[in-house]
């Protein structure tokens, strides 16, 4: 049976809650950006619960937090947060819930950025940012901009995870909410990305590696120019296609759980297999990375996705550079030219 299936076909309201199966709870917080939420969920413990990331840290996230506890939780504290992966939607109150007893597990690498990223707090943009976007081809305007404000930072939205967590791997099995767990990890939208599978019913926690009907953003930065994202996310893909079931509920950090993984699987390794194609395509005659937009993206690029969408096409032309198909080359405004070599 071809395409997915939605079980719960109305979303919790911003800090609702829906049980999704026995002592498991999906619960949705707010996130004051385009993609307007973020879903986390809860694993019953029997005297106390696990979470499985937990939304940004701000005024209203605590206040959520706190009545949650009371409501949906109720009473019970949080004993365990695992975290899927290292991004701030999903480790910002991380710190908050440890400073009230509550364990850290997550896999070695995102402990180590989350760490170094919300203790790196940068009041200016780095020359190695500054260099990254010019040599993206990042627009005069939006470059002038960017060099003359506050960089986003970690320390914003994410109160502070101190020392000390349990590592979770790749082939680890993890007891939790009465289930044991498959840990398997993917790649490209965040490395070492932590999904969990069910050994005990259908469930799959995971993260932003699959999400029903959105691509995970899978972006190359200033930290590491010459990376491979996308490789690692196909690979990734091809890793998840081989055990997808027709019958996976998956609980993903955005949007709706959903099952039909099989076919999901196929579309998130397409969707950036055809991009790769059509971009190669498209680079007969030398293009930055900025001007590539219009073929990776099927929609308008505004100022509020002008980001990611630079650091998706740097991602995608790295791929193709380490697969020989594009050359590349400085111009004399310091932006590499990407051109096709077939």
């Amino acid at each position: 049976m071809q395409g997915l299936r939605y079980p719960w076909p109305d979303t919790p309201e911003p800090g609702g809650w829906v049980e999704v199966a026995e002592g498991v709870l999906w619960i949705r917080l707010p996130l004051p950006m385009v993609l307007d939420h973020v879903n986390v969920y809860a694993l019953d413990e029997g005297d106390s619960w696990t979470l499985v990331d937990t939304g940004f840290h701000t005024k209203r996230s605590v206040a959520m937090w706190e009545d949650l506890l009371k409501t949906a939780l109720g009473g019970k504290p949080v004993s365990r947060v695992i975290l899927t992966h290292h991004h701030p939607d999903h480790i910002g109150m991380a710190g908050w819930f440890m400073a009230r007893g509550a364990s850290l597990w997550a896999s070695r690498t995102a402990w180590l950025l989350s760490r170094m990223l919300i203790l790196d707090e940068e009041a200016t943009p780095t020359p190695q940012a500054e260099a990254f976007w010019r040599q993206a081809g990042m627009d005069a305007d939006i470059l002038a901009k960017r060099l003359s404000e506050r960089p986003y930072n970690f320390s914003d939205v994410c109160a502070p995870i101190p020392v000390g967590y349990t590592r979770l791997k790749d082939g680890d099995v993890l007891t939790a909410g009465g289930r044991s767990w498959d840990v398997m990890e993917g790649n490209g939208h965040a490395p070492e990305h932590l999904t969990f599978w069910s050994r005990d019913d259908s469930l799959v926690l995971s993260g932003d590696q699959i999400i029903c009907s959105i691509s995970p953003n899978i972006g190359v930065y200033p930290t590491e120019p010459e990376a491979d994202p996308v490789g690692e996310w196909i690979a990734s893909c091809e890793k998840f296609s081989a055990i997808a079931r027709e019958d996976h509920i998956v609980l993903a950090g955005h949007k709706r759980p959903f099952t039909g993984l099989p076919f999901r699987m196929r579309q998130l390794r397409d969707n950036h297999v055809h991009g790769l194609d059509r971009l190669a395509d498209y680079l007969g005659t030398p293009k930055t990375a900025v001007e590539c937009f219009p073929v990776l993206f099927k929609r308008k690029i505004d100022q509020g996705t002008y980001g990611l969408a630079l650091v998706e096409a740097v991602a995608h032309l790295n791929h193709l550079l380490r697969e020989g198909r594009v050359t590349r080359e400085l111009n004399e405004h310091g932006a590499w030219l990407w051109r096709s070599k077939g």
